[in-house]
């Protein structure tokens, strides 16, 4: 048999972690790692944050899953709570970002379906957009990479360049749902949009009765300074995807909506096996515990000016390697002068430093939102040695 058991869709890099401990990972070589990659975004909280493992276990000891045929004071009350901390009104649970996203698009088509507008389905979505892996989900974004083998895609979407609001406004037609949009586009080299773009996109949906739709799976839950990033636009989605950190490492995502944009999700319309089983809910109140109130916040956005100042003081030293630093709280981005690939892999193999690429050639920095100024010397250490020992064109 040539095929490997964990089917190859990975390219993985040769690092094989089996302990973390706080903002650093361990390899099975026992070699230690600076992580600021957490998880792709995930691990917020570190690697061993006694809260969220106290929660969990605990959870694992009572109860762990009853599928939602019955009652779930566990997922009511974490409903709650964000209901409570977000502009929600009703929220649904799932597993992922992809499945969270998945539910979005589903509630935006529903709201217009519900009243008989059936030729209300078109989601406007936004060029460089990742939002998952699921069919509807790479039907929503151009990017061909991940079209390729999977065609034909779902129909439903237009696309239009990022932060183009002439564009959105010209793509709009009688079957237009309403826009899907990052308020910073993750994969596609962090990215954050122009408030007018945002503001802009709110003023077409409220004029036209369209749902505004944001995926905020990588930039919500305290990861941009705030507990969701638009937020910082100073406006309300119609419906909102998020994950990534609300588990904390957990596999927990959720869709939030107004109860106007929900009314088409009556009984029967959705549905998830494993979606707001009791230990996920667990792990999500462990999070909120930590994450949601102001002295955390202030941390996060503190970490990220003190970062910031600092990548934007040491890229002068590499005019070759690095063009610009972009992001907002901790979800940065060096713009570098080539693909970033090659160069997060010399970090990692080479200074045991832990980035992620991005699009637009950029080296992503998410790490855990718990980081100190002793991570921040520790990462702008290695960074530095990474950048001196560089030769561009070495292989990833």
């Amino acid at each position: 048999m040539s095929i490997t058991p964990l089917m190859p869709v990975y390219p993985r890099c040769g690092f094989r972690p089996v302990r973390g401990d706080h903002c650093h990972l361990i390899g099975e070589d026992g070699r230690r790692y600076l992580d600021f990659a957490a998880g792709i975004a995930v691990n917020i909280l570190g690697h061993s944050h006694e809260g969220l493992i106290g929660a969990i276990q605990q959870q694992a000891a009572t109860l762990m899953h009853v599928s939602n045929l019955y009652g779930s004071p566990q997922g009511e009350h974490l409903a709650k709570r964000l209901v409570d901390l977000t502009f929600a009104d009703t929220v649904f649970f799932t597993n992922s970002g992809a499945e969270a996203v998945e539910c979005a698009i589903k509630t935006a088509r529903a709201y217009h379906q519900h009243v008989g507008n059936d030729h209300k389905f078109e989601l406007i979505t936004f060029k460089n957009a990742f939002h998952g892996r699921t069919m509807a989900t790479i039907s929503a974004s151009n990017q061909e990479k991940m079209h390729k083998g999977f065609m034909p895609l779902l129909p439903g979407f237009k696309y239009v360049d990022f932060d183009d609001l002439e564009g959105a406004k010209a793509a709009m037609g009688p079957n237009t749902a309403g826009f899907l949009v990052e308020p910073i586009q993750g994969e596609g080299g962090i990215r954050p949009a122009s408030e007018s773009f945002m503001h802009g996109l709110r003023s077409l949906a409220d004029e036209h009765d369209l749902m505004l739709v944001l995926d905020e799976v990588q930039t919500g839950v305290a990861r941009t300074g705030t507990m969701y990033a638009h937020e910082q636009y100073d406006i309300v989605p119609d419906i909102l995807a998020t994950a990534k950190g609300i588990g904390g490492g957990f596999p927990l995502g959720a869709c939030l909506a107004t109860e106007k944009a929900a009314r088409g999700m009556v009984f029967g319309a959705h549905g998830s096996t494993y979606g707001g089983n009791p230990l996920a809910m667990a792990a999500g109140e462990a999070v909120l515990d930590v994450v949601a109130n102001e002295e955390f916040l202030t941390h996060v956005r503190t970490m990220s000016d003190k970062l910031r100042a600092r990548l934007e003081q040491f890229i002068g030293n590499y005019p070759e390697l690095f063009e610009l630093v972009r992001g907002r709280g901790l979800m940065l981005g060096v713009k570098m002068k080539m693909e970033s690939r090659a160069f997060v892999g010399h970090l990692r193999e080479n200074q045991q430093l832990l980035t992620v690429s991005a699009g637009d050639n950029t080296l992503r920095l998410v790490p855990p939102l718990v980081i100190d100024e002793s991570h921040i010397d520790e990462f702008m250490e290695k960074l530095s040695a990474g950048a001196s020992s560089f030769s561009p064109g070495e292989d990833a």
